[in-house]
Parts: C-alpha cells; sequence; structure tokens
C-alpha cells in the first residue's frame, strides 16, 4: 500500500481514486510554529482524505496528485506528536531534555489499568506539568514563549470538555499534574527572630560543649544535632541544635499500615505537642502529603530572614524511612520497619554554629503576636556564662581505624557470607538478563546495648569518623535515637531555587602510609567498575531532577571526584538543576526519593528486585535525615555508617552497588569495610569502661 500526504496547510490528501469514500479528519493543533512574536492560535479546520489501497510502487508520479505536489512548494505542518516511554535512565532524560527545551512539558497518559495500579500514582504527580481551566483551552504553562533559531514556540492544547471522569482542576481524563499543590485555609502567619553572637564559636568550645550545656539534661531526649563535623574543603558549613521548649515545638510520628503499595500508602500519625497534648490520625494519602500541605501553610515575612547566611530558619528535622519509597513510586514494601516509618520535630528554637565565620546564632519562630526575647535571652545568657574549653572540632585524621569485624564485635548478621555471596550471584544474572543495570544490596547487623549511653556513643562516632551529613536524633516517646556520621548528601534546595545532589558510588579503605593511602585513591579514581557505578546514578539522578527542573537546566558540575575521610576514599559527584516555580519543596523529595545510590537504576524495577533479595526491612538505613524549613528550603543526607539504637537493639546497615563487573567476594568485603567506623563506636563503648570522650567543661556537666 503506498500512501502520499500533501503538505499544504489547507488539506491533507490521500492518492486520488475515483470511487473512494471520503474521510473528514480533525486533527488536534498542539504546538505551533510562529516567526511572529504574537501569540496565536491554530487554525487547522477539516481535512479531506481518501484512503487507497492498490496503488502500486511508481504509479504516484503520473498520478493527479503527483502532479499537483509538483506544481504546488510543500510547506511544514504545524505540529509533531511525540510518544516518550520513560524507561528511567540516562537516554530518555537526554531526549526528554532536548524536546522540552524545544517544544515545553508534555502530558503522561496511561490506558493500561495494570500500569495505573502500579505507577500512574507516581508518573503522573512527577512528571505532568501544570494544567487549568479544564472546560476550556488548556494551557499547560504561563512561561514566555521560547525562541529557538528565530522560532516562537507557542504551547497551544485542544480544548477539551469535561467528561464522566471524576475530573478537578488538576487532571485531565485521568492524568494528574505536579505542583498544584491545594492551597491551605489554615495559615499560618510566623515572626522569626535571631541574634548573632560575632567570632564566639571557637571561645565557647566548639558546638559540642555548646549541644551538651543546653541540651544534654535528662539524657538529651526530643534533641537534634544536625552536625557538620568534618568541615576541611568546604563541605560543610553550618551546624544546627536544638530541642523541646518551645510553644510551637511539636513530634511527628507516622507509620505506615501492614498493607503498603503504591496504591495504599497510608498510614497512622501521632502528633504531640510542646504541652503534652498527643492524637492519632489515619493520613490516606500517607505522610509526604501531610508534611507538603503543612509547609504550605506557614508564612513567614521575608525580612526576617534577611541578613542569615543559612537556609534553614526553623521548622521541622528529623528523618524519612526508606518504606516510604511507596509514597514515591515503588510498587509495595515486603518486609515492615519496626520503627517509625517517618518521625520529626518541629523546631521553634534553634542554635546555629557557622564553622567558617566562626558565629553562632539563636533563633526563635514564633506566633506574630508572641514575643520570643525569653528563650533567646536565657540561651544567650548560659552561652556567655559557658565555662570555655579547647575547640572539639574533630580533625579528619589521615590514619585508618583498627578493622573489626562485626562478628568479632558481637554482631549478628541478617545474611551470612555465605548468603550474602549468593544474593550477590542473584543479583549479577539479574543484570546479564537485563533486569537492571544496577542493584544496590545491602544487609543489617544488629546486637542488644541495653545499658549504652547513645549521647555517648554519638560523641564517640563523631570524634572517630567526622563526616559532613552527621546528625543525631533523639525520640524519646519512641525510645529511639540515631547515631549518624554520613558523608553523602541526598538533595538540597535553596533559597534561589537550586537543587543539589551529591551520590557516593565507589569506596576503598585508606592506606597505612602515605604512599600507600594516594596510591589506593588512584586505584579508586581509575577503577572501571567504580566509574561504572558512579556514572549510571548520576544519570539516575539527572533524571529525577530533570523531573521537577526546568528544561535544560540539569548539568554536573563536578564528576567522579574523590573525597577522603577517616577511614574510607569515596567516589563522588554532583548534580544541579533549577527547580520549576510550579513545583513544591516535598514535590522535589518525592520525585528523587529514595536516593538513586541506595536503589540502583533502573529505579522501580531495581527497589523491586531489591525487596526480593533482603530479608528484612531497611528501616531508616538507606533512608534521609535533614531539615524541612518554614521557607521551603531543605537539606537531606543518605543514612548510610549510622548506629540506629530502637528499644535497646542497635543496628547497622551496610551494602554495595552490583554491577556487570562485580566479584561476589569483593562486594561481601567492601560490605564490611563500611560498617567498621560505627561497629567500633559501639564497641568501645561497651567495652573501654575508662573510655575517655573530650567533654564539655561547664559546670552542668562537670557536676554530673
Amino acid at each position: 500500500m503506498n500512501l502520499s500526504q500533501c503538505s499544504r496547510r489547507s488539506d491533507i490528501t490521500l492518492p486520488f481514486v475515483e470511487g473512494l469514500h471520503h474521510v473528514n479528519v480533525k486533527p488536534k493543533p498542539a504546538l505551533m510554529v510562529s516567526r511572529s512574536t504574537r501569540r496565536t492560535r491554530s487554525c487547522c479546520g477539516s481535512k479531506n482524505m481518501i484512503t487507497c489501497s492498490h496503488l502500486m510502487p511508481g504509479h504516484l508520479e503520473g498520478s493527479f496528485v503527483g502532479k499537483k505536489q509538483v506544481e504546488e512548494r510543500p510547506e511544514k505542518l504545524d505540529f509533531v506528536r511525540t510518544l516518550l516511554i520513560d524507561n528511567y535512565d540516562s537516554y530518555t532524560y537526554n531526549i526528554y531534555q532536548e524536546l522540552s527545551v524545544i517544544n515545553g512539558d508534555y502530558w503522561l497518559r496511561s490506558n493500561s489499568s495494570f500500569f495505573r495500579r502500579r505507577y500512574a500514582h507516581f508518573t503522573a504527580r512527577i512528571q505532568v506539568p501544570r494544567a487549568n481551566h479544564m472546560s476550556g483551552q488548556v494551557h499547560l504553562t504561563n512561561t514566555p514563549s521560547v525562541e529557538i533559531n528565530g522560532n516562537h514556540l507557542l504551547q497551544e492544547v485542544t480544548r477539551s470538555r469535561r467528561t464522566s471522569y471524576d475530573l478537578d482542576e488538576r487532571s485531565c481524563f485521568g492524568m494528574s499534574n505536579l505542583g498544584t499543590s491545594p492551597a491551605t485555609t489554615d495559615m499560618k502567619r510566623l515572626k522569626l527572630t535571631w541574634r548573632r553572637l560575632e567570632g564566639s564559636a571557637t571561645k565557647l568550645g566548639g558546638a559540642k560543649n555548646m549541644f551538651c550545656e543546653l541540651f544534654s539534661d535528662d539524657k538529651a531526649e526530643n534533641t537534634f544535632w544536625l552536625d557538620s563535623s568534618s568541615i576541611e574543603k568546604g563541605r560543610a558549613r553550618f551546624s544546627f541544635m536544638g530541642g523541646k521548649g518551645g510553644p510551637l515545638w511539636k513530634q511527628l510520628t507516622f507509620r505506615l499500615t501492614e498493607r503498603s503499595d503504591t496504591t495504599h500508602c497510608g498510614g497512622y500519625l501521632s502528633v504531640e505537642d510542646a504541652h503534652g497534648h498527643a492524637s492519632s490520625t489515619y493520613l490516606e494519602k500517607g505522610f509526604l502529603d501531610f508534611l507538603n500541605k503543612e509547609l504550605l501553610s506557614f508564612h513567614c515575612e521575608e525580612k526576617d530572614f534577611e541578613g542569615l547566611p543559612f537556609e534553614f530558619y526553623g521548622g521541622f528535622v528529623g528523618y524519612i524511612g526508606y518504606n516510604l519509597k511507596v509514597e514515591c513510586g515503588a510498587a509495595t514494601n515486603r518486609h515492615k520497619s519496626t520503627a517509625p516509618d517517618a518521625c520529626f520535630l518541629f523546631a521553634d528554637n534553634i542554635v546555629v554554629v557557622d564553622h567558617l565565620n566562626d558565629d553562632v546564632y539563636l533563633m526563635s519562630i514564633h506566633d506574630r503576636d508572641t514575643p520570643a526575647t525569653t528563650w533567646l535571652d536565657n540561651t544567650e545568657e548560659k552561652l556567655l556564662t559557658l565555662r570555655t574549653a579547647p575547640t572539639d572540632e574533630p580533625k579528619n585524621k589521615n590514619t585508618v581505624s583498627t578493622t573489626i569485624s562485626p562478628h568479632e564485635a558481637g554482631f549478628c548478621a541478617e545474611k551470612s557470607k555465605e548468603q550474602y555471596m549468593e544474593d550477590v550471584r542473584k543479583c549479577l544474572k539479574y543484570i546479564k538478563d537485563g533486569e537492571s543495570y544496577e542493584l544496590c544490596f545491602t544487609n543489617q547487623i544488629r546486637k542488644k546495648v541495653e545499658e549504652m549511653d547513645p549521647l555517648k556513643l554519638y560523641l564517640h562516632l563523631r570524634e572517630s569518623n567526622p563526616a559532613p551529613y552527621a546528625a543525631w536524633l533523639n525520640f524519646a516517646k519512641e525510645n529511639l535515637h540515631i547515631c549518624c556520621s554520613s558523608p553523602e548528601r541526598f538533595l538540597r534546595l535553596d533559597r534561589y531555587g537550586i537543587l543539589e545532589a551529591k551520590p557516593i558510588k565507589g569506596t576503598i579503605a585508606r592506606g597505612v602510609t602515605k604512599e600507600e593511602d594516594e596510591q589506593r585513591k588512584l586505584q579508586l579514581q581509575y577503577s572501571e567498575k567504580d566509574q561504572a557505578e558512579n556514572l549510571m546514578i548520576v544519570d539516575l539522578l539527572r533524571n529525577d531532577l530533570g523531573r521537577v527542573c526546568e528544561p535544560g537546566s540539569v548539568f554536573v558540575p563536578h564528576l567522579m571526584d574523590v573525597e577522603s575521610y577517616a577511614t574510607v576514599h569515596t567516589m563522588v559527584s554532583t548534580i544541579c538543576g533549577k527547580k520549576r516555580s510550579d513545583v513544591s519543596a516535598v514535590d522535589c523529595v518525592r520525585a528523587a526519593f529514595p536516593g538513586g545510590s541506595m536503589t540502583g537504576a533502573p529505579k522501580l524495577r531495581s527497589m523491586e528486585l531489591l525487596d526480593s533479595l533482603e530479608s528484612c526491612s531497611r528501616g531508616i538505613y538507606s533512608g534521609s535525615i535533614g531539615f524541612f524549613s518554614i521557607n521551603q528550603t531543605f537539606d537531606l543526607n543518605i543514612v548510610i555508617r549510622t548506629v540506629v539504637i530502637h528499644d535497646n537493639e542497635a543496628s547497622i546497615g551496610a551494602g554495595g552497588a552490583i554491577v556487570a563487573l562485580s566479584n561476589p567476594e569483593d562486594e561481601y568485603d567492601e560490605m564490611n569495610l563500611k560498617t567498621c567506623a560505627p561497629v567500633k563506636a559501639v564497641m568501645d563503648i561497651q567495652n573501654a569502661e575508662n573510655l575517655v570522650i573530650p567533654l564539655p567543661l561547664s559546670s552542668s556537666i562537670v557536676d554530673r
């Protein structure tokens, strides 16, 4: 069958054959190219089309239509339609970015009931743009037209009518959109009051001295410390600490239901306020939806933040557990976490340490009609009368800690060495069969620690293994303590709308001598396997960020840099992008969580395979710790190199990325290597009764 198409704007006609019927076709206008800067509408009318099934090759040349084509100069068609299927890889990302720059954002629609049940909620929420006025003309974007090669690309969509579907202004024929979160009627108008103690951090003995003086009473219950304990080479600058005490303080505890999957991601939220009043409610749409509405309800004048060099002005501090992946597109959770799936404190009184300028900031957020000078006055007085000690900031010594296996330290592993290596072989088979490119397979080790002081453990861990994204969290009501020495940032959003991810893929132990250490660093830098691991996760994160960033804005300023820590060298890349204006902070997290460095690629299928291989829930491990500020900024780490103490049991998670070049024995050794620092810290605290940890010299500490 030979079909020809005239290129005239007024007609689309196939070869004329006498006696064949005409078919009226009304193509829907999509994108119009115009050399005029003024927006115009497509005026495509009815098109006459004649179908033919018996023209033979070569017959067109002498036909009526063939002569007509020679006489008339062809014109370009007004629009083209593109079907792009997201395979969650760099190829999809590159194509999508190029098309987005030219054509703008795309609608996403799926007619597969299987797809809708498992993935539609996720993909629709993170890939489609804003749509309003569904009963008339639909405009996908409010941004000005984009000029490409002298042409102005104007987005238009055909006029559509509401059908019997249950549509609202955020959906179109079963398609949802990202970023148009419902406006809340309960607007919370807050005011930020702050003071700066210039050049006083060192005089006060450093961050640890201040934390122990202000927040260590009652075993540091209900406290937090986002601790930039590794500050060399500009990796981190600010530490944030606080505890219960302000009138706006509250604790959020969320647990998914037993049946948790993409379509049933609800759970129970418990809220306890500053006065001890507790309530519980069921969140049908999950925790991230609730958190998004809470953050959007806050309003604070920008002038309140002027002069502050950091991004956290008060808000929620806590963690998101790995199992919340079902709110971000994962099909299901095979294993249920024993710890809460998310826990956050609303921090209204905060102490900030600027490690670069040696300043200390005191901040308090409060209702506009309520003064907040009492806490500021009392805290400033405590700090100014604090007995000073030599600065306690940990130094990243280029030495190697004594290697201690988890078994020697009394830990029990979920998987033995033989089981772990066998599962690595299964991962390799999945990769060979084309099920995945990379699988981040993990293991858990556990030990009873009934008499351990969790704060003492964290202070020792931060000394022995300082890290830029370390954290201490205490949720007393849950009997939950988190001692984290993470070197990895998951995702950050600053006040200018810039998103930054810093995935780590590639790890090697440090050398004993300077020469050996440098040799190991070079070995990591030029390792084909580690480069493959890192590059695949960079591609995945470019794709994740591309879903919520301006088209063409995602870039990689640093690729495969090697960073050194107390016990290991790591390979780190940096991916950045400019957030779209119609996307909220929580939407950005939802688009990228869990961090790609903890899942593999392609992400969704890899998480399914990992769930089938791993024998228990990852819990808090592989999730994220950090803050969500009242001004819609956030900074979250990846929970690795972490001891979680829950109900008097310490657990440590570790693993590695499996790629086609992986060796099962080497993967097991790498997993053990990553547990060294936290395992040694636990053993030191348990076994060395006279272990000396530098403590503050304040009277309150000395007297205890």
